[in-house]
């Protein structure tokens, strides 16, 4: 339970959604469209400058050549950039990531980590639920371990990653970080 604001605005349901968009774990849920374009213009207008703006947004993912693709054709790599692509034609003040990276080849893995290395020196804001702790230390502002669905510890990178408190945290980091 809680309550969730965005810049210190409680605004309800609807005027959060306009602010954030969420990319899920699995984007073969999320992807609907007959081809990659049409994908990103869903929940557009479909003006030209929508258009143009789209094309220019899955190009700067290494996306361009897939406009006309169906999006069952994509790599899971390739689809979940297109859920981020589409996701910044909405221009979120918040991105929202759950796992965006759990079903994906290493090398994909990288690849997704990187556009969104990219978002985050640009100043996007963005809350990710990952395991992926080398992305999240080297990326966060502020990190939140959960375990049982409970907020166990809180802070900066720096606090969490070199000096956590709580016996969990340290327990988890331990598999992947040496101590």
């Amino acid at each position: 339970t809680g309550k969730i604001s965005i810049n210190g605005s409680y605004s309800g349901k609807q005027q959060r959604r306009k602010k954030s968009f969420y990319v899920m774990q699995d984007v073969d849920y999320q992807l609907f469209a007959p081809n990659v374009l049409e994908e990103m213009l869903m929940g557009t207008k479909k003006t030209e400058i929508e258009k143009e703006q789209a094309i220019c947004k899955l190009e700067n993912l290494g996306l361009g050549k897939f406009l006309k693709r169906h999006p069952t054709a994509l790599s899971g790599g390739q689809k979940q950039r297109v859920a981020i692509a589409r996701a910044l034609c909405m221009d979120p003040e918040v991105l929202l990531f759950d796992e965006p990276t759990s079903a994906l080849d290493p090398e994909m893995v990288g690849d997704v980590l990187e556009v969104m290395q990219t978002l985050a020196k640009e100043g996007l804001t963005m809350a990710i639920v990952t395991h992926e702790m080398q992305f999240a230390k080297d990326v966060s502002d502020r990190v939140i371990f959960m375990d049982k669905g409970v907020i166990a510890e809180e802070g900066t990178p720096q606090q969490i990653f070199e000096k956590p408190q709580h016996q969990r945290t340290k327990q988890f980091l331990s598999r992947y970080f040496d101590r």
